[in-house]
């Protein structure tokens, strides 16, 4: 385990500085030529933009609040043949937003709503089970990046109330978007509607489960067809203050997609809402 946890960190640390010695500076410079527009801008742009430089300049223009019950799609890569966008780049072309999963019966809710709901006694949890089996067959589960090793039913238990415990602070404090490793990413679609991607889906289903009325998320990606609606060829500057003016009007997508992998048409309903602004939120 030890050595394990050793190789995550170092693998880790030599991708964190290639990025800083050679990638980074190798985006920030196609990402000049491109808003310059000197040779090869249109190559650069018909790539992807360097997802880290837009970023950079937009900041806080790329963060969207929405209400996390509505934000029940995410990309799901299956419906296009294990085809995923290259997470360094901006623009996302292909049909990636044709496929979606239905994050109200994705694991991450079913894990967090089954917490919840067996409080009182986190051995009934279907995640408490899958750990013990594991344990019981001498492969107990192990996540050498987070540096845990469920080699008992007491580790067991404590991670699992540490979950619960992030689900009850936010019931009383809100959403902390500091709290995470990474902001909470969507992508918008061709038709400017956001689809959830990459991490933060425990957060996610953690606000989902209280009802939170709103959350930050993060545009990562925008779909190509998109873009060249929104910027009409402009490039630099004006085109990222059109994408700053454009972002507000996308709203979570709720229809599923034509190439999704998995459909499921079973009823579901969300329970009672329940954070510590509830009272005042309603008497408002």
């Amino acid at each position: 385990m030890k050595w394990g946890i050793r190789r995550a960190r170092w693998q880790a640390g030599i991708r964190n500085a290639f990025q800083r010695g050679i990638g980074m500076p190798l985006e920030e410079l196609l990402y000049r030529r491109w808003c310059r527009g000197r040779a090869g801008a249109t190559r650069i742009e018909a790539w992807g933009l360097p997802r880290r430089s837009v970023e950079a300049r937009m900041e806080a223009s790329l963060v969207v609040d929405v209400d996390p019950r509505l934000l029940i799609r995410d990309f799901n890569a299956k419906g296009v043949g294990g085809r995923k966008p290259s997470s360094s780049a901006f623009i996302w072309d292909g049909d990636w937003d044709r496929s979606r999963g239905d994050l109200r019966f994705g694991s991450r809710y079913r894990f967090i709503s089954d917490l919840d709901e067996h409080r009182d006694d986190l051995t009934r949890t279907e995640r408490f089970r899958q750990y013990r089996s594991r344990l019981e067959s001498g492969h107990p589960w192990s996540s050498y990046q987070q540096g845990i090793l469920l080699d008992s039913e007491e580790k067991i238990l404590a991670y699992l109330r540490t979950y619960l415990g992030f689900l009850d602070d936010m019931a009383s404090h809100g959403f902390n978007a500091e709290l995470g490793k990474d902001d909470l990413g969507v992508a918008v679609t061709r038709d400017g509607h956001l689809l959830k991607i990459n991490r933060g889906l425990h957060r996610l289903a953690m606000a989902q489960r209280l009802g939170l009325p709103s959350i930050p998320v993060r545009v990562r990606a925008v779909h190509r067809q998109w873009w060249d609606r929104v910027v009409q060829g402009t490039r630099g500057t004006e085109a990222l203050t059109r994408l700053t003016d454009a972002l507000p009007s996308c709203v979570p997508a709720s229809l599923p997609g034509d190439l999704d992998p998995v459909t499921d048409q079973r009823p579901f309903e969300w329970p009672a809402p329940r954070y510590a602004g509830l009272d005042s939120h309603l008497s408002t």
